[in-house]
């Protein structure tokens, strides 16, 4: 009996690792980490970055409040068909001048039925010469439809409305795009794929004239555009706010449909046709990427190319 007792105990002693309790590790294992804080507290979440921007921006906002940005100036279209044209595609105006004793033929019918109809455009007849002096002697045709300037907002203005919906910027900017029916075409672009504005320059760029309203469709009322001293301080003021600047170029080192940064905030900068994006605009951007184009076009339209830009980019945040 002595020889087994001394048995078992040689081979208890044998044992490895300890032997006592786990004072409590395990119990704390299964205890979990609390309850998941909320998107906005969790560092990388796309709610989390909005928040974050957001407090930013109204820590530097104003105190008081913005009354937008920068005014244009009032325009004249002038000619039967312009004037008719412009009321039928919801150009903004204040006033139809129409000459005295004109020939009342079926396209002035039409246009004073235009605007009696909005009920905020005033009807006003003018001698021939008055309307002469007005429109610098253009063939006005007896008809000369006044536009009022264009309320253009302030660049902040565009990113401050969407950390408002809890969205991601996405924003399209301009570099030498002079012809208004492209800018037209892009604001519809733009708001076709929820966008939340155009940035454009002051000097060398199209403006929202009456060419611009009647390409944007109806869009212009409700899709901002910013107008800018300098393009690439804007650009700038938009990258310390976190937002990626990506530009369009024909010798892009990335393609379109491989940028991951189109998921996320970002500023698309479209150039010209012809010259592209400007040299000091072009070092100013994070990333430039190219359309691919099987068929071989050198260069696509401006309107074109942002159309299809911001498709994908819509496609990624579906």
């Amino acid at each position: 009996m002595a020889g087994n007792s001394q048995r078992r105990n040689r081979r208890t002693s044998n044992k490895k690792g300890a032997t006592a309790g786990s004072g409590g590790q395990r119990r704390r294992g299964l205890e979990g980490k609390g309850p998941t804080p909320p998107a906005e507290d969790r560092k990388k979440h796309k709610k989390n970055r909005i928040a974050t921007a957001r407090a930013k921006q109204a820590a530097n906002r104003r105190p008081a409040p913005r009354r937008g940005g920068v005014k244009g100036t009032s325009e004249m279209v002038v000619g039967r068909n312009p004037v008719f044209e412009a009321l039928r595609d919801g150009v903004p105006a204040t006033t139809l001048y129409v000459q005295q004793y004109i020939d009342n033929d079926e396209r002035v019918r039409e246009a004073l039925q235009l605007a009696g109809a909005r009920g905020n455009i005033n009807l006003m007849e003018a001698p021939r010469p008055e309307l002469d002096r007005m429109t610098n002697g253009l063939n006005h045709q007896g008809l000369v439809l006044q536009v009022p300037p264009y309320q253009y907002a302030e660049p902040q203005d565009l990113t401050a409305a969407a950390y408002d919906n809890g969205e991601d910027p996405l924003i399209v900017a301009l570099d030498g795009v002079t012809d208004p029916r492209n800018l037209g075409a892009i604001v519809r672009s733009v708001s076709a794929f929820g966008g939340h504005g155009v940035v454009v320059p002051e000097r060398r760029a199209a403006g929202m004239t009456a060419g611009a309203w009647k390409s944007s469709a109806g869009t212009a009322a409700r899709t901002p555009v910013s107008r800018v001293t300098n393009l690439t301080r804007a650009l700038e003021a938009y990258k310390k706010e976190g937002i990626s600047i990506v530009g369009l170029a024909a010798d892009g080192e990335h393609t379109v449909e491989d940028l991951e940064a189109l998921g996320g905030p970002v500023v698309i900068v479209i150039g010209s046709e012809g010259k592209g994006l400007g040299r000091l605009v072009g070092e100013t951007c994070d990333y430039r990427v190219r359309i691919s184009m099987p068929g071989g076009a050198e260069s696509l339209n401006a309107g074109v190319a942002a159309g299809i830009v911001m498709y994908e980019v819509a496609r990624r945040r579906a």
